[in-house]
Order: C-alpha cells, then structure tokens, then sequence
C-alpha cells in the first residue's frame, strides 16, 4: 500500500473509510481531505489489513455496516478481540437507529448517519472523535509503568481511592515489597539483567493479583506497592515471586521483604497507609531469615515514638540536647597501651524520653534526610572542642567524626570542613573522616571523587563497620581508604568462636600486607584485647578500656594520662 505523504511540514493524522459504495465512499473523503490523509477499503477483509499495516498511525476508522465478505460488525468483533487494534476509534457509517446498541457493545466510539448531512457537523464529529482518542491513549501511557507494565504511582493512588469510595465495607491491606541491596544485583549482572528481575517480581505480583482483589504499582526503583483486599497469608506470592526469579537463574539468591498494614482504617490518608507498610518492611533489614513483617500496636506506637523525634529535632538543637561524647582509641602496638584519638559520638537528653542512644534515631534521620543537619551539628562542636583543647593545652590528638552516605555528594563539604578548622585553628590532619561501609556499596564515579577530593585536602578516611554489609575484601584495594575499622559484631565473638577469629585473622594480614591499619571497635573483654594484640591490631575502642563519656570525663582521661 502506498501512502501519499502531502503537507509534509505540518502533522496530518490518517483516516481509514471502509464502504462497499463508491460515492459514499467519496463523499466522505472529500469532506475529511483537508484534515486527513485519506485511506479507502470496501469491506472488512480489505480494511482489516490496511488496519494492521497501519495500526500505529491510524487515528481513526469510519465503517459502513453492511458490506460482503466482511461486514462491519464482523470487523469490530475483530478488533476487540486484538489487542493492537482495539483502541482505534470507529466511528460507525449507519441508517439504522437499532444498530447503535450493538455496536457500542462491540467498541465503536460514536455513529454518523446516512444519508450525510451537513459537512462541517461530520468533521466536527470526527475530529472530537480523535481528540477524545488521543486523550485516552495519553493517559493510558502515563498510566503504566514501561518497565513492568504494572500502573504508574500517581495512577495508583488514585484507583486505590475509587476501591475505597466504592467498596466502602470492603477490608484492604496495604503492601510493599523491596528487593534487599537490588544495587548489588545491577553491579554483579548488569542493568539490563536487573530490568528482567523487576519484571519478574511484576509477573508474579500480576499473577497473584488475578487471583484476588486489588491493585499494583513499581513505586520506585525496586519498590512495589499493593492494595486489595485483606489476606492473612503472603507466602503465596513470596512463592512466585521466588519461583519468577529462580526461572532468571538458579544461582540469584535475592531477598524481597515485605511489609503490610492489614485490614487498613479508610480515615487514613491513602499515602500515610503505606508509610506504615514501608515501617513494617524496614524491620526486616538485613534480617535474611524472616520475609514479612504486619504492622501492628507494637510498631505504631514506635512510629509515634520515632515521629516525635523527627519533629524535634531542630528544637532539640537549639535548646542543646544533643551532646557530643567520646570514646577514646587506644595504640596497642607497644608495651603500653595509649589514647591516640578519639570518636565523637552523639547522644540526645530527651526531656520526655531521657538519654536516646544514636542506634535509636540515625537510621530515622537518614530515611527523612535530617542526618545532614546532624552531622553538621557534631562536626562544628567536635571541632569547637578540639581547637579548646588545643588551645588550653590538654591534648593534640585527632578526633573521629562520621560522615553519612548523603554528606558526600554535597560538593561544597570539603570547604565547609577546612573553613571550620581554619576558624578554630586547626587543620585537616586533626579531624578523622569516618564512612560506614554500607556506603561504598554505592561504588560510583560521584562518590569515589567526593572522598579523593577530601583526601587531597588532606583528610584520612577510615572505613567503618567493615564486614557488616557486602562488601568485599578487595574493598580495600580498590576505594581510597586509609583505615578499616571492623564491626562489633566481629570482636564480641572472636574469643569464644573459631570462625569469627579466622575472618578476623585474614583481615588483619591482608590489612597489614597493604600497610592499612586496623582499628577493632567493641572491645569488652581481656580475652578480645589479648586475640587482637597477638594479631596485630593496631588500635582499639571499647568498653575494656573506656565507654564514651562526656567531654569534661574525657579531659580527666586525658590528664590521668598525662601523670602516668
């Protein structure tokens, strides 16, 4: 079939006139001609193939019923059985009134009748036709979303209101379902590979849903959202979710956790349901042996808890309730172990909740992204203190101070630092830089620059929490890091279990074979101390030698030292 391109410099939609009679035929196509490139057929069998050689960029269809070979109602039931061609509009060519019912059953978008009347009223039919067309087909491509298929967050949440208003007696959950470090699996396989897993996890959510009621949607990233109707059991979506994946490979072991707000209170915001899901499936983290977590009393009471604390922040701030404490680092390398620096550590004199440890609200301030004004806040009055030490002579040892993931793609934080040092007299050499490990999973070009840049400034950069996350040994030799610091979790356990020595062990000599040294956290007993000195373990923190304690008990420390 050729196609007569005119009027190239402007867009002219394309209209298909199927009629087994000449003059309707052309008279149809001489009142559209100015608005439409014009295609003819005389029966369904020749217009279904022109249909389907020219489904993307037919705008409309307007169809003679009665016809030979195939007749227009043929045609229609053709069309919305495909699913290619079932969103062309038709606008169906009729005389009989009888005829509309039916057709509209079977898809057709509005009628002309015959004999034609006034041309202008047919274009205007036409075209409102398309327009309302191509409205449709533009929210149907917002609707979804591309990678999966599944609805589009903004869709979502609007039919999952509609499930509300029209199913007011109906109980419904709300559900997420993350996929545990997902980065990791588009670093290991690749992008493309990390598309198939999230359309597998699609799949099955799909396949699940067929079978109950509700809706879905790729909220973002790896995350999924879900409302339908209240079940007690997930295990079998787990199941196929488990199932989808393994079909990818059978040696992926991905973790998909999931959290659900059960048998939801209709008076709650629809996105405030899903931030109580989400807090169910944030307790799942790093817990490899449970998949599901509901959110109950237990957790709302935890979230009113944890909310409160989002909220005071910056009034806690200004009235001074958080105080920074420390905890010395000691060399065990000679004869006698010393204080050789200091970790600045957070602690917050609630007057409603007393002392809250930093476990308690870090995590929070990272997911609401608050932890950037905390940070600010201890790194300003550790190094206040540090150049008061100096000053009065107490001591001149470097202090340790934590860097979030956040902080680090902030261009201007090496400035801010130097200006803060510089004000209190002091340099880069006095002031550790401390990175959790879980950050340099992220191992882009950004963030390996953000810390070269602090290293050219001249700041030494200790990973901490190494062996908590996924990292692996070779982290050493590849990121630009001048101490490791191991996780806790390592040291409690390595005088009372060989397997934890060992890892402790190779860590240490690959360690000392690259020139990295090595500071073990979490230090309690003799036991410990005695393993990490025969290991040769550079320094070490813990409560063996001192818990962190407030700057004025740190300073008694620090002149006890001194006498010895």
């Amino acid at each position: 079939m050729q196609i007569d391109f005119k009027d190239a410099g402007r867009l002219r939609r394309f209209a298909l006139i199927v009629d087994d009679e000449f003059v309707n035929r052309e008279l149809l196509g001489e009142m559209l001609k100015d608005e439409y490139h014009i295609l003819y057929a005389v029966n369904g069998s020749e217009a279904l193939e022109i249909i389907r050689e020219s489904a993307s960029t037919l705008s409309v269809i307007l169809l003679d019923l009665m016809m030979p070979e195939m007749t227009g109602y043929e045609l229609l039931e053709v069309l919305k059985a495909e699913e290619d061609l079932k969103n062309i509009p038709v606008i169906v060519l009729t005389a009989e009134q009888d005829a509309e019912v039916r057709c509209l059953s079977l898809g057709a978008s509005d009628f002309v009748k015959k004999p034609y009347g006034n041309p202008e009223i047919i274009k205007a039919r036409v075209r409102k036709t398309v327009e309302l067309s191509e409205g449709r087909s533009f929210i149907r491509s917002a609707e979804k979303d591309e990678l999966t298929g599944l609805y589009s967050r903004a869709f979502f949440f609007e039919y999952a209101g509609m499930m509300d208003r029209y199913y007011t007696d109906l109980k419904t959950d709300a559900a997420i379902l993350n996929v545990e470090h997902f980065h990791m699996v588009n670093e290991m396989y690749g992008r493309s590979f990390g598309d198939e897993v999230l359309k597998a996890i699609a799949a099955a959510i799909n396949e699940f849903l067929s079978d109950t009621e509700g809706l879905a949607c790729r909220s973002e990233g790896d995350t999924y959202l879900m409302y339908l109707r209240h079940r007690d059991d997930y295990n079998g979506l787990l199941n196929l979710i488990n199932k989808k994946i393994s079909a990818l490979s059978k040696n992926l072991h991905i973790h998909v956790r999931m959290g659900v707000y059960p048998k939801v209170m209709h008076d709650m915001e629809m996105d405030r349901r899903f931030s109580c899901a989400k807090y169910a499936c944030n307790t799942l983290r790093g817990n490899y042996m449970r998949y599901i977590a509901f959110y109950d009393m237990t957790m709302r009471e935890r979230s009113v808890f944890f909310e409160h604390l989002i909220n005071d922040i910056h009034e806690s701030m200004d009235q001074g309730q958080f105080r920074i404490y420390y905890q010395p680092k000691y060399d065990i390398r000679g004869e006698e172990p010393f204080i050789t620096s200091a970790e600045a550590l957070v602690r917050w004199e609630h007057p409603e909740y007393g002392m809250i440890r930093p476990e308690t609200f870090l995590q929070i301030f990272e997911e609401n992204g608050l932890i950037s004004i905390l940070d600010r806040f201890v790194w300003k009055e550790t190094i206040e203190r540090l150049g008061r030490w100096r000053r009065e002579g107490i001591t001149d040892i470097p202090v340790s101070v934590n860097v979030s993931r956040i902080d680090l793609y902030d261009e201007a934080l090496p400035d801010y630092l130097l200006d803060l040092l510089e004000e209190n007299g002091l340099t880069s050499a006095d002031l550790l830089l401390e990175i959790t490990e879980s950050a340099y999973t992220d191992d882009n070009k950004q963030f390996v620059e953000a810390i070269e840049n602090l290293k050219e400034e001249g700041f030494l950069i200790e990973m901490d929490d190494f062996g908590s996350g996924y990292s692996s040994l070779n982290v050493i030799t590849t990121m630009p890091i001048d101490v490791i610091k191991l996780d806790m979790r390592f040291i409690e356990r390595i005088h009372e279990d060989n397997k934890s020595l060992m890892v402790v062990r190779l860590i240490m000599e690959m360690a000392g074979s690259l020139g990295v040294p090595v500071v073990a956290e979490g230090v309690e007993v003799a036991a410990q101390f005695d393993l990490l000195k025969k290991f040769g373990c550079s320094i070490v923190q813990g409560h063996y030698f001192s818990k962190a304690v407030p700057p004025e008990e740190f300073e008694e420390l620090l002149r006890a030292e001194k006498e010895e």
